[in-house]
């Protein structure tokens, strides 16, 4: 087996989870409550809001090593501070179609609403998300700054 073989069989994802406190952090607390099983790749990163978010963020993120990102708030319609979930709604795209220009997966990075009472459905996104980095293998900026 060669060197390379054994590393990208080791290899795990590294997912970071910007969620707002009042719903997708409350939802992910729930989850765990219910010791729903999620991976743990996922490190959830706590944020007043959703609103709050800013792609400066998330290219850190990738900078550091996160293989993908996904931003979690509340339902369209119920965020605590009016409109902060759509404004960052509006900056994940911007991200996905920023990230295409420079050569990585768009699908890198999502946005995910739901409510408080979701634990599982917080646990679902979680899964699905780290199935999807999976997929797409290490983040381009470990291959390129060797992380």
């Amino acid at each position: 087996m060669t060197a390379e073989l054994a590393v990208n069989i080791a290899w795990e994802p590294k997912i970071i989870a910007f969620c707002c406190q009042y719903c997708a952090y409350s939802a992910a607390d729930m989850a765990g409550s219910m010791r729903l099983q999620y991976p743990t790749d996922v490190e959830i990163v706590l944020i007043p809001c959703t609103g709050r978010f800013d792609v400066i963020l998330a290219l850190r993120a990738m900078e550091k090593g996160a293989d993908g990102v996904y931003v979690a708030g509340c339902l369209e319609g119920n965020c605590h501070f009016l409109d902060g979930n759509i404004r960052a709604r509006k900056r994940v795209n911007f991200l996905k179609g920023e990230l295409k220009n420079i050569g990585f997966e768009p699908e890198r990075i999502e946005m995910f609403n739901l409510s408080a009472s979701q634990g599982p459905r917080f646990a679902e996104i979680a899964r699905d998300f780290t199935n999807r980095i999976t997929e797409l293998g290490p983040s381009p900026a470990k291959k390129v700054r060797n992380f």
